[in-house]
């Protein structure tokens, strides 16, 4: 089991719903099978083992979790169940994209999610039209990249402005 699912895990079941907040955990810890007690007790040795700043983190992410609506929770527990089916190389994909994305300045982040907004208020049959066009820019060499930026540069010019 890899580092990040292994503290996933942990949060998941950390972020299990329980059944009433005055519910003793000890009781709740005895209702545990013995495999699922080692897999807690495996899962949080996992957690001890990382750096206290990465620690930190997790243990923030899951206040907020805490802090949101059930029905919110619900939903970001469905997310997660579905992430974890995907195929490994998937999985890999977005982590990688989400781990570059935290990296982003304040700025690039709106600037990304204004594209996301205004990609999402596309047609279908637009966004459609948008994504394959973005795949064959994402095909082009740098060169060829430059050659069609400076053509939609001068169409831009040729154009009369409105």
């Amino acid at each position: 089991m890899t580092r990040a699912r292994t503290v996933g895990l942990a949060v998941v079941l950390l972020a299990l719903p329980v059944r009433a907040q005055a519910e003793d955990p000890a009781a709740r810890w005895e209702r545990l099978s013995a495999a699922e007690k080692d897999e807690l007790r495996a899962a949080f040795r996992r957690f001890q083992a990382l750096p206290e700043a990465q620690r930190r983190a997790i243990v923030e992410r899951h206040r907020r979790f805490r802090a949101l609506p059930s029905k919110r929770q619900q939903e970001l527990r469905e997310q997660f169940q579905t992430f974890l089916r995907l195929p490994a190389r998937e999985q890999r994909q977005i982590r990688d994209h989400l781990g570059r994305y935290r990296e982003f300045g304040p700025e690039r982040r709106h600037q990304l999610r204004r594209s996301f907004h205004d990609l999402m208020r596309l047609g279908p049959a637009e966004r459609e039209r948008f994504l394959r066009r973005l795949n064959r820019w994402r095909e082009l060499s740098p060169e060829q990249r430059e050659r069609l930026r400076e053509r939609i540069r001068e169409r831009r010019r040729e154009r009369p402005s409105r």
